[in-house]
């Protein structure tokens, strides 16, 4: 089965910056703020939210690498590309690709739960709707139905293939 374009380059470019003014309008008071994406497209989605919320405000936005074994979250511990005393006092927002069962996000949040963070919030392109862990997306670029069988691609990193696909 060949893979249907969901959203093309200039579409999912639109929901990132739309993603970035609600994160602005919820936050317009914060100095700074950190966007932690979860390795690989979520990451890069980080990195775009925060050269947005930079570009559209005064806020110092800061994009921060979550990584962990998106197969088999349980079996290593999360890890972040900083030190963690600077998430202390922030309002962070954690961001990925898609959010389907929640379950990488579940594991993801588990170590903001021993941080003193002034607000934690969550932030995806594509919420498919299969939820197994109680997660609820504060900010929603795309809403899509599928079937438990198809897989939703986003693409983010590559310009020539920048899009949401569906296999």
């Amino acid at each position: 089965m060949s893979a249907k374009q969901v959203l093309d380059g200039p579409a999912l470019l639109q929901k990132i910056r739309r993603i970035s003014f609600q994160i602005f309008e919820n936050n317009f008071e914060e100095k700074e703020i950190i966007i932690a994406g979860i390795v690989g497209q979520g990451f890069a989605l980080a990195e775009m939210i925060c050269q947005h919320v930079q570009e559209i405000s005064t806020i110092k936005a800061k994009a921060v690498a979550i990584q962990l074994n998106k197969d088999v979250p349980y079996e290593s511990p999360v890890q972040f590309d900083v030190d963690l005393a600077i998430l202390e006092n922030k309002v962070v927002i954690v961001v990925d690709d898609v959010l389907n069962t929640g379950r990488t996000f579940s594991y993801s949040l588990a170590p903001f739960l021993s941080i003193p963070v002034k607000k934690l919030q969550v932030g995806v392109l594509v919420d498919r709707n299969y939820r197994k862990f109680p997660i609820a997306a504060d900010y929603i670029g795309y809403e899509l139905s599928t079937t438990l069988s198809e897989h939703v691609e986003v693409i983010i990193s590559d310009p020539q293939k920048c899009g949401v696909y569906l296999h």
